[in-house]
C-alpha cells in the first residue's frame, strides 16, 4: 500500500493531499501519525492529482512534515452477521457495548443501491406500532416509508423508542428485527436510547447505531447507511421482517451541509446543497419488498421542522419521496401535557 508523505493543508477536519494516483471518490484513507496512531478518513473530492479528505476522528496533532497518507482501495464496509442483533455500533460501524468485536460472515460496502423498480413487490402486510393513531389511521405496513415530522420539545425520542419496542408482524413463524439508527443526539439522549432497550428488553432482536452530536459530520453521513446495509443483509439474506428507524435527519441534513460548505460547493435554498433531494432519495429508496425474497425492509425516518415549518427543504423535500406522513402536533402535546399536569396535582381538602 502506497503512503502519501505529501499533505498540503489542513482546515478544520479536511486535509488536502496532492501527488496521488488512482484514488476513487469515498475511498477510504488512513493517515498514519509520527506516534503510530492510525487515523480513518473518506475522500470527499478528487481534483486532478489532488485529494480532499475528512477524517473521523479529527485532525488535532497532525503535523504536515511527519504525517503520511495511504488509501485503501475500497469504500466504508460494514461487518456482518446475525450476531450484530442485540449490539450497538458507533455511526460508522465500530461495536462501543463492550461486546467484542463481530464475527462476520461478509463485509458489505454500505453505499447500497436503491432497489430496482421492476423487482419491487407492492407493500401490503400490516406492521402494528402499538401507537393506536398511526395503526388505525396512517396503517403502516412492510416495505413502506413513512415519516414521522416533529418538532424541537415534541416527544418523537420516546415515540420512537416505543415503536422500537412495541412493533410486531403478524404470525408467530416470522422473524422480525429492529434497527435503530441515532444522528447527531446528546450523551442524555443516547442513555436514554441504550437504558430503554436494555430494560425493555427490545435490544434482543435490535441493531442500535449511535452518532453522538459531539462526532464527525462525515461519520453522520455515513450512519444511516451502515444501519442500512445491516437491515438489507438480515432482511434479504436471513429472512427477517425488519423497522429501520431513523432518527433525527434533520441533523443528518445539517451534516450534509456543513461537508458541502467545507467542500465549497454553489448552496441551494437555505445554504443546503442542490443535491440533498437525490441523496435522501438514496436513504429513503433503500426500503422496500423484493420478489422472490421473504424478508422485507420498512422505514420510519424522524425529522424534526425547524420552527414547526413543513416548507423548510428538510421536511419538504422528504415528503416528496416518501409515502405520507405522520405529523406530531404541538398543539395536541401542549393539551396533553396540561391534562396530565391537573391530574398529577396532590387533592388538597
Amino acid at each position: 500500500m502506497k503512503e502519501y508523505k505529501s499533505i498540503r493543508s489542513v482546515q478544520g477536519p479536511l486535509i488536502r493531499v496532492s501527488g496521488v494516483e488512482d484514488v476513487g471518490y469515498s475511498e477510504v484513507a488512513r493517515v498514519r501519525l509520527k506516534s503510530g496512531d492510525v487515523r480513518k478518513g473518506k475522500v470527499l473530492d478528487i481534483s486532478r492529482e489532488n485529494a480532499l479528505i475528512q477524517l473521523f476522528e479529527g485532525t488535532e496533532g497532525i503535523n504536515l512534515e511527519d504525517a503520511s497518507v495511504s488509501f485503501t482501495g475500497s469504500t466504508l464496509h460494514f461487518s456482518v452477521s446475525e450476531e450484530i442483533l442485540g449490539r450497538v455500533f458507533d455511526g460508522i460501524g465500530n461495536p462501543i457495548d463492550g461486546g467484542g468485536e463481530v464475527i462476520a460472515e461478509e463485509k458489505i460496502d454500505i453505499d447500497g443501491y436503491p432497489l430496482n423498480p421492476y423487482a419491487r413487490a407492492y407493500p401490503q402486510e400490516f406492521i402494528e406500532t402499538g401507537v393506536s393513531a398511526i395503526d388505525a389511521m396512517t396503517t403502516l405496513v412492510r416495505g413502506q416509508k413513512l415519516p414521522i415530522f416533529s418538532g424541537s420539545g415534541l416527544p418523537h425520542n420516546e415515540l420512537a423508542a416505543q415503536i422500537a419496542r412495541q412493533a410486531t408482524v403478524l404470525g408467530k413463524s416470522e422473524k422480525f428485527s429492529v434497527v435503530f439508527a441515532a444522528m447527531g443526539i446528546t450523551f442524555e439522549e443516547a442513555r436514554f436510547f441504550q437504558k430503554d432497550f436494555a430494560r425493555t428488553g427490545a435490544l434482543e432482536r435490535s441493531v442500535l447505531f449511535m452518532n453522538l452530536a459531539d462526532d464527525p459530520a462525515i461519520e453522520r453521513i455515513a450512519t444511516p447507511r451502515v444501519a442500512l446495509t445491516a437491515a438489507e443483509y438480515l432482511a434479504f439474506e436471513k429472512d427477517h421482517h425488519v423497522l429501520v428507524i431513523l432518527t433525527d435527519m434533520t441533523n443528518y441534513c445539517d451534516a450534509l451541509r456543513e461537508i458541502s460548505a467545507a467542500r465549497k460547493e454553489i448552496p441551494g435554498r437555505r445554504g443546503y446543497p442542490g443535491y440533498m433531494y437525490t441523496d435522501l432519495a438514496t436513504i429513503f429508496e433503500r426500503a422496500g419488498r423484493v420478489k422472490g425474497k421473504k424478508g422485507s425492509i420498512t422505514q420510519i425516518p424522524i425529522l424534526t421542522m425547524p420552527e414547526d415549518d413543513k416548507t423548510h427543504p428538510i421536511p419538504d423535500l422528504t415528503g416528496y419521496i416518501t409515502e405520507g406522513q405522520v405529523i406530531l402536533s404541538r398543539s395536541l402535546y401542549k393539551k396533553e401535557f396540561i391534562r396530565l399536569s391537573m391530574f398529577s396535582r396532590p387533592f388538597r381538602d
